[in-house]
């Protein structure tokens, strides 16, 4: 290990916790460095200084990381067995699956159980994947291109039942469902924290396990199959494990696009020789980009409270746009 290895690990933890620590610092009510460590190490007992910071801040941050973090991870693992820059799981239809099956369930239904709302995302997230799944197969090969264009049409039929049913459905149900739909991180609670660390730390250990059979798919299905992996059951493996990821992230913070799509090829550009550790540096690298993402949402605006996919909607735009001016002037 060598001693610019140990430096550069050294930056980027202080990094990660300075973040963290400055988004539990800013919001509506920002505290001073001493006020923050003070609560943080029990010092100062004030209850309600205790109660922002464990009760507001503290899942608000983390569930805004593992949000970031999955999001990253899921657009990476899509790009990596389309072998296609641009897949993302909102291009895909995951997103738009799992959000119609959401707004099905609040809408229709009136159930708004955290545990609930998951299960029939991951419903919806599922059918976005089988459908894609029977027009990959229909042609008889998962062509990437086939891939993308019919991830596409769902995306779009999945919006318009979306749309339809909040058109039909009451108002007060109505509203809350559009707030969900432009995303947002104020309902993270404590309750959320545990189960949402525990999917994506196992769904990142999967992939870190497969990262020499996912990294063999960017040579080409025959160049995989020749060192003995089953492609399209790896393939498959993988869109379900997306799904998963994208359904729960979906259910519990909303619609937020583009993140899966930057995230990776930021990475790839600032390392270029990550190789295996694209998946993990996508993780932390989604992970903080949220963090700071949502301390804008909170902070931007007095007394209000910017929907945080609006943000990454904005910037995301203009990186698909330089995205594709930048390969446009290459070629």
């Amino acid at each position: 290990m060598t001693v610019k290895y140990v430096l550069s690990l050294i930056a980027v933890l202080l990094v990660f916790v300075l973040s963290g620590l400055f988004a539990l610092k800013q919001g509506a009510v920002s505290l001073s460095w001493p006020q923050l460590l003070a609560v943080l190490s029990g010092e100062d007992s004030d209850s309600l200084w205790q109660q922002i910071i464990w009760q507001l801040r503290s899942p608000r941050v983390g569930i805004a990381f593992l949000a970031g973090g999955g999001l990253a991870l899921a657009g990476g693992i899509l790009q990596t067995v389309t072998r296609n820059p641009l897949a993302d799981p909102y291009l895909f239809g995951i997103s738009s699956g799992a959000a119609l099956g959401v707004v099905v369930t609040m809408v229709l239904f009136g159930v708004s159980a955290p545990v609930l709302l998951s299960l029939s995302a991951f419903a919806g997230a599922m059918l976005a994947v089988v459908l894609l799944l029977i027009v990959a197969y229909s042609v008889r090969y998962m062509q990437n291109s086939i891939l993308v264009l019919a991830g596409v049409a769902l995306s779009f039929g999945f919006s318009a039942l979306t749309s339809l049913l909040l058109y039909f459905g009451e108002p007060q149900a109505v509203s809350a469902v559009v707030f969900w739909t432009l995303g947002s991180f104020s309902g993270a609670s404590m309750a959320m924290l545990l189960p949402v660390s525990v999917l994506m730390g196992v769904s990142l250990a999967i992939v870190w396990l497969l990262r020499a059979p996912l990294n063999a798919l960017l040579l080409g299905d025959e160049s995989a199959h020749t060192l003995g992996i089953h492609v399209q059951r790896l393939r498959l493996a993988m869109l379900l494990l997306s799904a998963l990821i994208t359904a729960v992230l979906v259910s519990v913070c909303g619609g937020i696009g583009f993140v899966g799509l930057m995230i990776p090829h930021l990475v790839r550009i600032l390392a270029p020789r990550a190789g295996s550790y694209l998946y993990p540096a996508s993780f932390f690298s989604g992970g903080l980009f949220m963090v700071w993402v949502d301390l804008a949402a909170r902070t931007v605006l007095d007394n209000q409270e910017l929907p945080v996919g609006v943000i990454t909607s904005a910037i995301g735009s203009i990186f698909f746009l330089l995205l594709l001016f930048s390969r446009y002037r290459t070629q």
